[in-house]
């Protein structure tokens, strides 16, 4: 099984080394959008991050791994990301179960540390942006189990340090996470909670299938990934909580009951500040980690946080529209809609099959507007979409509002206490053809011909960027 490492190594010529010391006090961050504000997303490796206290720290931190659509779909051997929600879901539905490594075996389990000489602060958490409460994991897998079935989530979930062994854990209300932490509340008893950090990007993808409840990633991750994940019992709960052996961390510890504190503001998806909550509370008791071990971290509210569980909702949404609508042929959910909308693409389909498909797609909790197109639209470019929006559809007979539905988490157009959502779904696709062989009716794009276009493409190819106009 692949690991972070050796992803590093596959992804050389997209990885920028950062020799510089630069501090976890935002200045990670802040690199990475100065990167993204010009276009560019090479994986980041911080050879040199430094602490809170301005010391050293031993562990480098990596982020970007999944900064761009590109780079996610490489990782995950897809050759036509445009396509990825088919593929990821074709993948899913033919699981692999988990391979078993012995606690000695595992490379996670290289260094232990429990009780008190777990100290939190010595690991290169961020603290990422101006109005975060403090130092937040990011990108840590957070796994708990239902106490009535055995099985275990996995959900990448908000956790801020609120002391050298002690966590805050948000997870989303109504999420499996919420759900499993609920159910050990109304035991009496503490609920397990283990967070691993750090994997090959495609191990950290497939983990955050949509799945259903109760559910367990890993045998959807292996059929996603293509071969067992191998897993290992976590110090604190054995058996009971199974944790990567290839991850580089891992931080155990118990939910006890009823114990919320502070949690928040933190920059969330959504692009902005998530308000502050009360939160559940881990009481850390063991840390394991590689003796080389690398912090991985997830720019908040960056491509770097959205692109991986986008392509997870793809697959998703793939699986809950494709039945009802046999012409779906790509779905996408951008990053510019954040998680709340959905792109959907459609090869001649029959009268009302789009209406259907749109009516399934917001079914789905996360999305609140859903956009049908044809099948010469391309997704990835917002700007086709609209165009596709702006004439290819009317409002009084193409738009629908539907009323009543449920929210997507954290959406921050909401109004205080609301319970449902209006939601929209637009459907700018041509009408049907009026007979077999015949074409639909559309007035022409606008086109220069073939050979106009190859004689400009070799013009530009042969210029000098210097001769070109200054704007």
């Amino acid at each position: 099984m692949a690991d972070l490492r050796s992803y590093l190594g596959e992804a050389a010529a997209a990885v920028w080394r950062v020799e510089r010391p630069l501090s976890v006090l935002g200045e990670v961050t802040a690199l990475q959008h100065r990167l993204g504000e010009r276009g560019r997303f090479p994986v980041v490796f911080v050879a040199r991050p430094l602490l809170a206290d301005g010391t050293p720290s031993a562990i480098p931190v990596v982020t970007n791994l999944t900064a761009s659509r590109s780079l996610s779909a490489r990782a995950l051997g897809l050759s036509d990301p445009a396509r990825a929600a088919a593929e990821l879901a074709r993948r899913a539905a033919t699981p692999i179960p988990p391979a078993a490594v012995s606690f000695p075996q595992a490379a996670v389990h290289q260094v232990v540390e429990e009780g008190e000489t777990v100290d939190l602060g010595r690991l290169p958490i961020l603290r990422q942006h101006a109005g975060d409460l403090g130092h937040y994991v990011t990108a840590g897998h957070c796994t708990t189990v239902d106490p009535e079935s055995g099985v275990d989530n996995i959900a990448i979930q908000r956790c801020c340090v609120r002391g050298p062994r002690r966590l805050t854990f948000y997870p989303y209300p109504g999420s499996h996470n919420a759900r499993n932490l609920e159910r050990w509340w109304g035991r009496g008893e503490a609920c397990p909670v283990a967070i691993w950090i750090g994997h090959h990007p495609r191990v950290s993808i497939a983990t955050q299938s949509q799945l259903g409840y109760p559910q367990s990633h890993w045998a959807a991750a292996g059929g996603i990934v293509g071969e067992p994940i191998p897993l290992t019992p976590s110090r604190t709960f054995g058996e009971r909580l199974l944790v990567p052996a290839d991850a580089e961390i891992v931080i155990e510890g118990w939910c006890p009951v009823g114990v919320r504190e502070a949690d928040g503001p933190f920059a969330e998806y959504t692009g902005v500040m998530g308000v502050q909550t009360a939160a559940p509370v881990i009481e850390v008791t063991c840390v394991t980690r590689r003796r080389d071990a690398w912090y991985h971290d997830i720019g908040a509210g960056l491509e770097d946080h959205l692109v991986p569980d986008n392509l997870a909702m793809e697959a998703r949404l793939w699986s809950l529209v494709k039945p009802t609508s046999p012409s779906l042929v790509a779905v996408h959910v951008p990053f510019s809609g954040r998680r709340f909308n959905v792109y959907l693409q459609f090869r001649d389909p029959r009268l009302g099959e789009v209406r259907d498909a749109l009516a399934a797609a917001l079914s789905y909790r996360r999305i609140r507007t859903a956009i049908a197109v044809d099948e010469d639209i391309d997704l990835g470019d917002d700007g086709a979409v609209l165009w596709a929006v702006a004439t290819r559809m009317t409002w009084g007979r193409d738009a629908v509002l539907i009323d009543g539905l449920s929210h997507p988490n954290l959406d921050p157009s909401l109004p205080p206490g609301a319970v449902t959502i209006t939601k929209l779904a637009i459907d700018a696709t041509l009408p049907p053809a009026p007979g077999p062989g015949l074409p639909k009716p559309f007035t022409p794009r606008l086109k220069v011909n073939d050979q106009a276009l190859a004689k400009a493409r070799a013009i530009l190819a042969r210029a000098d960027s210097s001769e070109w106009p200054q704007e």
